[in-house]
């Protein structure tokens, strides 16, 4: 009964401390969002990983992290949910054939307590958030070098004909020794979005695309483009930029090269505002021309 309650809000509790899925055991809850849990856990070798559970909380509901660990359901809500674990599961099984340092490392992925889990890779460091909130804007050579790592593995990425959907500096991880680590990505989230399923927002406003605003956009390496623009854009005025449906029906962002001149050269200034054009045709159209342009590269 509980599960054909109003979805909209619904709170589903994390796994407890102490928990085992499959051979991890759940050290503590890290994150939570709409769609899922992210959790420090061990390996069977007690070696730290990070374990992320698929659970929309407005299609399941579990109500204890410690009793019965399988979400209630109702009928309605399992084609969509059952719909959207398929895509979690493909979405990981894909990232694990990804062996790249700019990329989070799927190490395994595996069904258990009705649901899917992916296990990743644990890295010491901090995201871009908490970085720049630390720090400040950085500077140029900061920013170029750091983004142009970055791109390297959003370059792995497209070639895998995947997208990633939720760059932002929340989904930029830095190691501890600088190097930058696309993690979080959220395909999944939007293809069971587009299935119709009540979610909350499968992007972030403020750093998604346009075309991630309208069900039936034309999605593209374009569109994770789009973001890695804002993403630049929100390191240097440490807030998110206008959202890009706004900017549709009044455009009030105003343009980095307007906003931030005189702090930065007008050509990296010029290139975050290539990366935030709202016609898909008038950004970069690959990573690599935006990589050639950021590394001071004529761009043909």
């Amino acid at each position: 009964m509980a599960a054909q309650a109003n979805h909209e809000k619904q709170l589903n509790l994390p796994l407890a401390e102490g928990s085992w899925v499959d051979n991890y055991e759940i050290l503590k809850l890290i994150s939570s969002g709409g769609f899922s849990f992210v959790y420090l856990a061990h390996d069977e070798n007690q070696g730290p990983v990070v374990l992320k559970e698929y659970l929309p909380s407005t299609l399941a509901l579990r109500t204890s992290g410690s009793g019965p660990l399988a979400p209630a359901l109702s009928e309605a809500e399992m084609t969509k949910f059952r719909y959207g674990m398929k895509c979690f599961f493909e979405e990981g099984r894909a990232l694990a054939y990804i062996s790249h340092p700019n990329v989070v490392r799927v190490q395994n992925f595996l069904r258990f307590n009705e649901t899917v889990y992916l296990a990743m890779r644990y890295e010491r460091g901090r995201t871009l958030q908490e970085h720049i909130r630390r720090r400040g804007a950085p500077d140029e050579a900061w920013l170029r070098s750091t983004f142009t790592q970055l791109l390297n593995g959003l370059r792995e990425v497209h070639t895998h004909k995947l997208l990633h959907l939720d760059i932002k500096p929340a989904n930029v991880y830095l190691r501890n020794d600088g190097s930058p680590v696309l993690i979080d990505f959220g395909a999944a989230r939007q293809a069971l979005s587009q299935e119709g399923a009540k979610l909350p927002p499968t992007y972030t406003p403020g750093f998604a695309a346009p075309e991630q605003h309208a069900r039936q956009g034309q999605l593209g390496p374009w569109t994770d483009i789009y973001a890695v623009g804002a993403t630049m854009y929100a390191c240097i005025s440490a807030k998110a930029p206008q959202r890009a449906d706004a900017r549709l029906e009044k455009d009030e962002l105003v343009p980095a090269r307007r906003a931030f001149a005189g702090k930065y050269s007008g050509e990296l200034l010029e290139i975050v505002d290539w990366c935030m054009q709202l016609h898909t045709l008038d950004r970069p159209q690959s990573v690599f021309a935006l990589q050639k342009a950021l590394r001071g590269e004529k761009v043909s």
